[in-house]
């Protein structure tokens, strides 16, 4: 009981002094984080001016490539489908050729039409015959005249008949409604097909089209008559360029484009290809242009830092287009204007500021 006791006394001085080594660097170490704290509070509340990076204010031009995605379509593109239904007893599909315009492309067995268009032919010969007689006999007073009005009127519904018929023969005929390439036959001979079967597809791929949309506020940018830049192979990477026939009159309420029409002036392709277009939204006129990073975003608008009499100056502005790093400044700012680019964030209004450098709209805006 002794040895224990003995051996722990022997030990306790040197925990005591393990733990007073602790303490004193606990306490050291508060001493210098509050020191240092104290200090750094003093610099800020009490230090000189802000340091800050400025641009001054020139006209730029802006220059704006828009990049959106467009869709090859023909020039003329239709389905062959025939207009009633029936057995098809003729098909003329040459795959990947070009055919003419009128010609004969499917026909649908019409044998009942046609025996029923002669069957009038026969009854319209005699309705006419008769009709000659009874005119000779109404000359003379031989017949009544109600009697001639009725043969007269049985020759005129035999020809409207007559052409009912024809017009329904007719629509057992398709025929290629263009001059342009035919694809590939879905169907065959001895089918029996209706309106909603199609035989082929028709393309004219001379002067092929490029549908595309762009958001409303672009509209501005783009008129009939003018060039858009289209890139129609990735991997050769070659711009051809296309001429804007039309454009949509309405904008689409769920999307807010606005869809455009151009015929491609260079280049080949196939109908249904992806395109790159890329729309030169470029102003005709100068304009103030500072980097987005420098705007102070607020409930009511937007402000900028301008530097004035060595002072930070809050000037409330009006923004227009917006490009990747910059944006346009409408109203607020003026030619010749110093913006703070860098230390923004620390700046007052009315406090001291320091300029550290000057840089370019380029330099500034990265």
């Amino acid at each position: 009981m002794n040895s224990i006791t003995k051996s722990s006394a022997d030990r306790l001085p040197v925990v005591k002094k393990s733990f007073s080594y602790i303490f004193l660097a606990g306490t050291f170490f508060l001493t210098l984080s509050c020191g240092e704290k104290k200090d750094t509070f003093q610099q800020k509340a009490g230090g000189g001016p802000t340091t800050v990076d400025v641009i001054v204010l020139k006209e730029e031009r802006i220059s704006e490539k828009v990049e959106v995605n467009g869709t090859i379509v023909a020039n003329e593109f239709a389905e062959l489908r025939p207009e009633v239904s029936g057995l098809l007893t003729f098909l003329n599909v040459p795959e990947g050729r070009t055919v003419q315009k009128g010609t004969v492309i499917a026909r649908i067995n019409s044998a009942d039409l046609v025996a029923q268009l002669d069957k009038s032919k026969i009854q319209l010969d005699l309705a006419e015959t008769t009709e000659k007689r009874l005119k000779q006999l109404v000359a003379i007073n031989g017949i009544n005249q109600a009697d001639y009005d009725l043969a007269a009127n049985q020759v005129n519904t035999l020809k409207a008949d007559m052409v009912y018929t024809q017009a329904l023969i007719n629509k057992t005929i398709v025929k290629a409604p263009f001059t342009g390439v035919i694809g590939l036959r879905k169907v065959s001979a001895g089918s029996v097909v209706s309106p909603n079967s199609v035989i082929a597809t028709m393309q004219q791929l001379a002067n092929l089209r490029i549908d595309f949309t762009i958001p409303e506020n672009y509209q501005k940018y783009i008129t009939k008559g003018g060039n858009v830049e289209v890139l129609l192979d990735q991997n050769a990477g070659k711009r051809e360029t296309a001429r804007i026939i039309a454009l949509e009159p309405q904008v689409n309420q769920t999307t807010r484009n606005i869809t455009v029409r151009a015929i491609l002036n260079s280049g080949s392709t196939s109908p249904g290809s992806f395109a790159k277009v890329y729309l030169n939204a470029s102003s005709n006129k100068n304009s103030i242009m500072i980097p987005t990073n420098c705007i102070i975003p607020e409930a009511m608008g937007k402000k900028a830092v301008t530097v004035k009499g060595g002072k930070a100056v809050f000037v409330s502005i009006e923004t227009g287009d917006r490009k990747e790093d910059v944006v346009e400044v409408t109203k607020g700012l003026s030619v010749g204007d110093t913006v703070v680019v860098s230390g923004v964030l620390f700046t007052r209004p009315d406090a001291p500021v320091k300029v550290r450098s000057v840089r370019a709209l380029n330099v500034a805006s990265k």
